[in-house]
């Protein structure tokens, strides 16, 4: 396979500048875990209970944030899912592989395959690899999960709105009219399947779901599970299939050494009402660079290893590639990236290298947001006019937040803090600067049927009004500038 030369993940990767600046010794790693990443789709900052959601309890996802890290400022590689996805995989801004939206059904590429994956390294290590459920990195054959670093693949190839829905196994079709309604349990007995099959180890699994995406289907038992609409039924589902890994974990008696990570591609989609879920306190959502696009539940459970605590750290999914590494021992690949090693977090050695996470803009190539440490600037941009998919969003000049103090970004704070205005836009400039040459982007765009998404909204909408369940969409906000 044409992969890039690798280095060791012992200390070498610690010389690649500058990301890459921190390091666990080896002697504090535990031997090949296994790892598992449970990836959402458009679940919201506050759509369990852990994060603040009161109308519904999700009792196993709440267990690992109650006895693991769970991290409060953890940000998604890209505020849509194709980028977000390969950014997770890769531990580089997707940016940097021509990716600035979403594959579509009609696309004809995919996610590079020049690009190493946190699965290809762990292979490397004799791990046994699955991708379980939504990929959206390429559905032509060239582009699938088994030609960067999976033995095996089985789900939707893209997002479950788009048009032909099928099952793939592999390279094959194995259904080409499925019951969406049968999905997480689908998934879910597929994951519990590997495990089981794997159980001896080291394995990685990638258990990425279709829901919340927008259709929202549940099965029979889920359905009226929640009492407040079918949004959070699916989302007492997807707690339901953690508890199914969680129980087939213990029951293979290979809890504890398993490394379980809990988390969402982006935001909540706002413009589906009720079907959309809620980013809570944080402002906006999916499409965005406001927090509620790409702050993201993260929750990283590992019995026996990760000391429960609620870490507000500034994290990045981006940072899961050179964590595993450190790990499991295995090699990162020569390339520019762009996550740290956590792992000194979770093993409560130490901190992350950097306080710094930098926003790029849903299409663009361009960093147009910036956060160190508790502050936030955005550089000027129009007005956006909302749609069916992003919501409406003002013209700003300059904007400064203070993220510990103000979540929701209400207050600007450029003119009162000119000294700290200069030095975030000296950063922000400074990144951009040194970030490197950025390719084309890939062709992505294709169609959707529109018709049937509007159907199927306002059907939502009708049947929510009707249970007295109320959108949980808010109005555009303006800026509130403090002198």
């Amino acid at each position: 396979m044409k992969k890039s030369k690798l280095l060791t993940a012992t200390g070498a990767f610690c010389a690649l500048a500058p990301m890459q600046q921190s390091c666990t010794p080896e002697s504090q790693r535990t031997e090949s875990p296994n790892i598992i990443f449970i990836f959402m789709d458009d679940m919201g900052y506050a759509d369990t209970s852990c994060y603040g959601e009161t109308r519904w309890t999700t009792t196993n996802i709440d267990y690992l944030a109650e006895n693991g890290v769970q991290f409060t400022d953890c940000y998604s590689a890209a505020s849509v899912s194709t980028p977000s996805r390969a950014g997770l995989l890769t531990g580089r801004y997707p940016v940097r592989m021509g990716i600035q939206g979403v594959f579509f059904p009609e696309s004809y590429t995919g996610m590079p395959l020049e690009e190493v994956t946190i699965a290809e390294i762990l292979k490397e290590e004799g791990y046994a690899t699955s991708c379980i459920g939504k990929w959206h990195l390429g559905h032509r054959d060239r582009f699938l999960p088994m030609n960067q670093g999976f033995d095996e693949y089985f789900g939707i190839p893209y997002s479950n709105d788009m048009n032909g829905q099928v099952y793939m196994r592999g390279y094959e079709v194995e259904e080409y009219r499925i019951d969406q309604r049968q999905t997480i349990q689908k998934y879910t007995a597929e994951a519990v399947d590997f495990i089981k099959r794997n159980s001896d180890g080291p394995f990685f699994l990638y258990l990425a779901h279709n829901m919340v995406h927008v259709p929202i289907f549940v099965s029979e038992e889920f359905e009226g599970k929640s009492g407040a609409g079918l949004f959070g039924d699916a989302v007492l589902e997807a707690d339901w299939s953690v508890g199914q890994i969680m129980q087939t974990l213990r029951e293979e008696g290979i809890e504890e050494n398993t490394l379980v990570v809990f988390a969402s591609d982006n935001g909540p989609w706002l413009q589906e009402g009720p079907m959309g879920g809620s980013a809570g306190i944080l402002r906006e959502g999916k499409s965005t660079n406001y927090e509620g696009g790409v702050r993201v539940p993260c929750i990283a459970y590992w019995k026996g290893t990760i000391a429960p605590q609620k870490n507000s750290d500034v994290v990045s999914m981006l940072d899961w590639m050179p964590t595993v590494a450190t790990l499991t021992g295995a090699e990162l690949p020569d390339v520019r990236l762009d996550g740290y090693d956590i792992s000194p977090i979770l093993l409560g050695t130490g901190k992350r290298a950097s306080e710094d996470y930098a926003y790029f803009r849903n299409g663009t190539p361009n960093v147009t947001e910036y956060r160190s440490g508790d502050w936030k600037i955005a550089l000027p941009a129009g007005r956006t006019n909302g749609n069916f998919w992003r919501a409406s969003t003002p013209a700003h000049d300059y904007l400064l937040f203070n993220l510990s103090e103000d979540p929701s970004e209400k207050y600007n704070l450029w003119n009162k803090y000119p000294d700290k205005a200069a030095e975030m836009l000296a950063k922000l400039e400074k990144y951009k600067a040194e970030f490197g040459e950025v390719p084309p982007a890939l062709v992505m765009w294709g169609n959707t049927d529109t018709n049937y998404l509007n159907r199927q909204r306002q059907q939502a909408i009708e049947e929510a009004e009707a249970a007295g369940i109320t959108s949980r969409q808010g109005e555009m906000q303006e800026f509130i500038d403090v002198e």
